[in-house]
């Protein structure tokens, strides 16, 4: 049976357009690497006119961007990557064992790159 690249594509692209939503809610393109973000800052706080509670909390909100940005960046780039996949070769193929990814693991996460008895094998990298 073939995958239905099409119907994948379209449920990829949905995908990057929310991961970019959320990405440019806590952070921005990255200036030096063009296929990065980075965390922004959070509140505009001048460290010498506040608080130390409000520099505290500053770091705090910078902190929860840079992780939340971290996960999401890994996870646009694992969208990108499936994207480029469907244009060229290899899309629903697993990358341990070269054979068909299942249908029904693809349903769930488009993007996978491991068959189910490879999945753990993804997560351990």
């Amino acid at each position: 049976m073939k995958t239905n690249t099409q119907h994948f594509k379209e449920k990829l692209e949905k995908e990057l357009l929310r991961l970019e939503t959320e990405l440019k809610s806590v952070g921005h393109k990255s200036a030096t690497n063009a296929e990065g973000w980075e965390a922004d800052q959070g509140s505009d706080i001048i460290p010498d006119a506040a608080d130390d509670m409000e520099v505290a909390d500053g770091i705090e909100e910078f902190e929860n961007h840079a992780a939340i940005t971290k996960d999401l960046e890994v996870q646009y780039k694992d969208v990108k990557d499936a994207l480029h996949k469907i244009e060229t070769t290899g899309y629903g193929v697993c990358e341990v064992c070269g054979e068909k990814i299942e249908e029904d693991r693809l349903e769930a996460n488009p993007s996978a790159r491991t068959c189910k008895a490879h999945m753990n094998a993804q997560r351990e990298e």
